[in-house]
């Protein structure tokens, strides 16, 4: 006779968030720049590097990324004074490096956020209206791109519903590992959005992050008698470009990828952002619905379509 294996108790499990938490706190900090509030951040290395959001480092003293007034204070309550190494306003992103750091820092350990799964459990830590390593959870409610504003490149964003404050800005959102799997930067409402750790970790290391895109300009047009409503008509195609390397002509209308409909040009964006290294796309052609296989490959910065 089979034996089920036990399950663990709601006990244990909370037990072991409890503990997840705890550890994670050691490598989150407060980050004050002088201005009427502050911040949080995240350890990447003993040495003394942090990460947090430009907005944090830029809020006061540390405008000008000579250091100024930031100063960082770890959750033993050692403090030092700090200055920004590397910052970027588009991913709201900004290093900063300890003066006189001890060399025995606590790092964070960072997961893999291509992995993450909507339904997701996640947690973030920070120090909203200064309470100091306060935690919440939730799960992810959504991942995807969007418009950066005043720029024409997308943004990849982990949306989640955990509780976030003014405080919480550039800590961690957690796994239930406790593996750091993006940065908080935003709240809408009850909406929090977070920068994905893999594209914060790339940014931190100097590389460009690889951006796929199409090379095609698209006008939405309504259809009728097709299955699909609405289709993206393509009014041109730029020379070399993934598009013209797979045949597509300028007259074609998108009408979707092997799976979904294209509902408006956001979802041609997030297809190809998320395809990786080919799409499958279908299309009408001449009256004829036929489907187009894209290689995509590695981009620079650009628009995604």
């Amino acid at each position: 006779m089979a034996v089920e294996p036990r399950k663990p108790s709601v006990e244990a499990l909370s037990s072991a968030g409890a503990r997840m938490v705890e550890a994670a706190q050691e490598s989150v900090v407060q980050v004050q720049s002088g201005g009427p509030g502050s911040g949080a951040g995240v350890i990447l290395s003993d040495s003394g590097l942090v990460m947090t959001n430009h907005h944090v480092a830029v809020s006061g003293g540390g405008r000008r990324g000579r250091g100024g007034n930031l100063r960082v204070t770890l959750r033993d309550g050692r403090s030092f004074g700090a200055r920004v190494t590397k910052r970027d306003r588009g991913l709201d992103l900004a290093l900063l490096r300890l003066d006189g750091g001890p060399g025995d820092l606590p790092s964070a350990r960072f997961g893999d956020s291509d992995a993450l799964r909507v339904g997701e459990l996640v947690y973030a830590i920070g120090h909203p209206w200064g309470q100091l390593g306060a935690a919440t959870s939730g799960i992810v409610s959504a991942l995807g791109v969007t418009g950066r504003p005043g720029r024409g490149r997308p943004a990849r964003y982990v949306q989640s519903d955990v509780s976030l404050a003014p405080g919480n800005s550039g800590g961690p959102l957690l796994n239930a590992r406790g593996e750091v799997v993006g940065i908080n930067a935003m709240i809408f409402g009850s909406m929090a959005l977070s920068i994905p750790s893999n594209a914060a970790n790339a940014w931190a290391a100097g590389e460009e992050e690889s951006r796929p895109r199409l090379g095609v300009a698209i006008r939405p047009v309504e259809l009728r008698g097709e299955e699909a409503e609405v289709g993206l008509m393509i009014v041109a195609v730029r020379d070399g470009s993934p598009a013209s390397r797979a045949g597509l002509l300028v007259g074609d209308v998108l009408l979707g990828d092997a799976a979904e409909p294209f509902e408006d040009a956001g979802s041609l964006l997030e297809t190809v952002t998320r395809a990786g290294d080919a799409v499958r796309l279908r299309l009408m052609r001449g009256g004829n619905i036929t489907f187009v296989d894209v290689s995509l490959g590695a981009s620079g910065p650009g628009r995604a379509a």
